[in-house]
């Protein structure tokens, strides 16, 4: 049976669908919501956003994090405990196939991840623990997760992890065409609290609620991409700068490492994400899978979309990545079509990068 949060049972809410299938998408009101939130009139947000669906793996063992270390793309023998931070298991040609969110708590390392993800996560984890001292299993029956902007200090006692972004981690590069201290993502700050389920309710209490349509907009105004949502069968990581947060360049190696180096050091990722401001004459917004085009060819497809409070609709997309960044570009949605302006977020010429006669990589500071 699909899981269906408890608080979509609160006055007004509206069940989300796709990714969010199972929780709200709003409570009524989205754009207040979005409000509250994120904050306004320099007070900080008060919401939280119910994402009780999201799927939970808990890692145990005195090898968690060595081994988790040699399986993904981040660094995680030295992580400190109740230090968030972000990791990616590759296929062969370093193709993205789950994106976790990680925190230990120095006893247990815990992975978030989308809700579909966790039980073949949990499989395939099992199949390669061999002789090490790890238990792997899948939580997410048992733990809940809210996500909110500001810190909520009445839940100290809960387990959180901070996203990293869009700040370039140890061993990070960033692929953005802004500088670190200029990107969108920095009015974003985001936390995800892990609450046993059976006191979800009671640690929500009266506090006012989000939909993830909020959430959802935020994130993409913080350019932040989502596996599912941003993520193909082909997504490298370089195509979605995440080399800034998930992957450690100067690490050991890890199954497709050779394709994540070759483009770093040699090409160029093969698309890239842009962020779209939408036309917001019309009284709809474009789907996601919405084709984007340069005249008459496609060059891309919408990831995601939404109405944002301040600036209306907008979107993230997938484009090839050598399209002009100042060509204007249509979305096309089953013959509706939107006028659509692109900001970049990854550079188009990103990749290629020439080591330091240090031979390590780092990023720009």
């Amino acid at each position: 049976m699909s899981y269906l949060s408890p608080l979509l049972n609160r006055h007004g809410a509206v069940q989300a669908g796709g990714l969010d299938a199972g929780v709200a998408a709003h409570y009524g009101d989205p754009n207040r919501e979005q409000r509250l939130l994120a904050g306004y009139n320099g007070k900080p947000g008060t919401a939280v956003v119910d994402l009780s669906h999201r799927g939970v793996v808990t890692v145990t063992g005195p090898d968690r994090l060595s081994w988790l270390n040699t399986l993904s793309s981040q660094s995680l023998t030295a992580l400190e405990p109740n230090v968030g931070t972000e990791l990616l298991l590759l296929s062969i040609q370093g193709r993205i196939e789950y994106d976790a969110h990680v925190v230990d708590d120095g006893e247990v390392t815990w992975l978030i991840v989308e809700t579909e993800e966790a039980a073949p996560l949990a499989a395939w984890l099992n199949s390669m623990r061999f002789m090490l001292r790890v238990e792997i299993a899948d939580a997410s029956s048992e733990w809940a997760v809210l996500g909110s902007v500001a810190e909520v200090p009445e839940w100290t006692s809960h387990l959180r992890w901070s996203d990293p972004w869009p700040h370039i981690g140890a061993g990070g590069y960033s692929y953005a065409a802004v500088p670190e201290d200029r990107h969108p993502g920095l009015e974003r700050p985001w936390h995800e609290y892990l609450v046993p389920m059976a006191d979800l309710e009671a640690a929500v209490g009266v506090r006012p609620l989000a939909g993830v349509w909020a959430a959802e907009a935020l994130r993409i105004a913080a350019w932040r991409p989502r596996r599912g949502a941003e993520t193909d069968d082909k997504t490298i990581p370089h195509e979605l700068d995440l080399l800034r947060t998930a992957v450690h360049l100067a690490k050991g190696c890890y199954k497709g490492q050779e394709t994540v180096a070759r483009v770093h050091n040699l090409g160029h990722p093969p698309r890239r994400l842009v962020f779209l401001q939408l036309d917001g004459s019309q009284h709809t917004i474009p789907a996601p899978g919405s084709d984007v085009l340069a005249g008459d060819r496609k060059v891309g497809v919408v990831t995601s979309v939404a109405q944002h409070y301040e600036m209306g609709p907008i979107a993230l997309a997938l484009i090839k990545r050598n399209v002009d960044p100042d060509l204007p570009l249509d979305v096309d949605d089953a013959g509706e079509k939107y006028v659509a302006a692109q900001e970049l977020i990854v550079a188009t010429d990103a990749g290629q990068v020439v080591g330091r006669k240090t031979g390590f990589l780092r990023a720009p500071r």
